[in-house]
């Protein structure tokens, strides 16, 4: 039976083609902003998020997370301080996060002089892939910032990721000037594109699915610079920093691929080590070059190990490991308490 190709299709694989061998450019407009600004933003966030808001300086970005008091990932995202003003922050996050994620930072917020506003339908959010994304950034804008830098150009933000990867903010008034100087030097792909690229980076994606299920090293967030271990108290810290410490993690996510044409965030993990009991979830999936999806998912590590782990069903879809681009640290026996 032949598969009907669709123009939504063969977007997708012109896209995956550009962010595997050139440069692709993708509209993030299912990603939002949120603006944390004012003379106690950074105070604010400080006791809130996992990373260093304090401690971030202009000219560069991080990961960070917004956690639940039991330590479990509400949110994750891309955090910076805009350059021309020390006290305004921004989270991007998926869109479907920005209001409640916003709501509940403002359940905090308590006394502090900090506003904290969806500024999302204010700016153009593009993201910028491939072997040749510093290329065509450079050429674009005249500079491609290292991972975790950011810069500004005129009136355009650009934050470097690992991947590499890069996003341009600019305000809506210049999204179209914007969008023919980038596309002039990378090809267009879907949003689907950019996931893909994000999950080859190894970085998960907290989403509405996902919410309030995770501690963050589980999400390999410890690993990828998401997680402050000396910055003091925030929500959710100290069962983080017990887990670092005390505990035994025995799940981390992983890279993997699936010969199936959807994978679905949520959708659980199975092995032969956990007989019929699920061992693991999806967090995110994307379509893979060449046919298939890629996927992050937290797995039990001794089902990892084994090599054994399955889509759905104990007898479902076989998953093929995939090396991540980082390494993730040795378990470690848990250290207990003196007498």
């Amino acid at each position: 039976m032949s598969t009907l190709t669709t123009p939504a299709t063969r977007s997708t694989e012109t896209g995956l083609t550009a962010a595997q061998n050139a440069a692709v450019v993708c509209d993030l407009a299912p990603l939002g902003i949120i603006s944390i600004s004012g003379t106690d933003a950074g105070v604010f966030l400080q006791g809130q998020l996992s990373a260093d808001v304090i401690g971030l300086p202009p000219g560069e970005c991080r990961y960070g997370s917004f956690n639940s008091p039991k330590g479990r990932m509400l949110a994750n995202f891309v955090l910076w301080r805009h350059q021309a003003a020390e006290d305004d922050f921004c989270l991007l996050l998926p869109m479907e996060l920005v209001a409640p994620i916003a709501k509940r930072l403002a359940m905090y917020r308590l006394r502090a002089k900090a506003s904290i506003a969806d500024v999302s339908s204010h700016t153009l959010r593009l993201g910028i892939g491939g072997p040749e994304g510093d290329r065509a950034l450079n050429a674009a804008f005249g500079v491609a910032p290292a991972p975790f830098e950011s810069t500004t150009v005129g009136d355009a933000t650009l934050l470097g990721l690992p991947g590499p990867r890069f996003i341009v903010l600019v305000p809506q008034a210049s999204a179209d000037a914007t969008r023919e100087k980038i596309s002039a030097h990378a090809a267009s792909g879907e949003f689907d594109v950019w996931q893909w690229l994000t999950i080859r980076a190894g970085v998960p994606v907290i989403t509405a699915v996902t919410q309030d299920s995770l501690v963050a090293q589980t999400a390999n967030w410890d690993v990828l610079g998401g997680i402050d271990f000396k910055k003091g108290c925030y929500t959710g810290q100290e069962i983080i920093a017990r887990m670092q410490y005390l505990g035994r993690l025995k799940e981390r996510t992983f890279l993997f691929h699936a010969d199936v044409t959807l994978v679905t965030s949520g959708e659980r993990i199975f092995s032969a080590a956990f007989a019929e009991q699920p061992c693991g979830t999806v967090i995110n999936s994307a379509s893979a070059p060449g046919g298939g999806c890629d996927l992050l998912a937290v797995l039990q590590i001794s089902a990892a190990e084994l090599g054994d782990a399955r889509l759905g069903s104990p007898n479902g879809p076989p998953l093929m490991a995939l090396p991540l681009p980082y390494a993730i640290p040795a378990g470690v026996a848990p250290r207990g308490r003196s007498a």
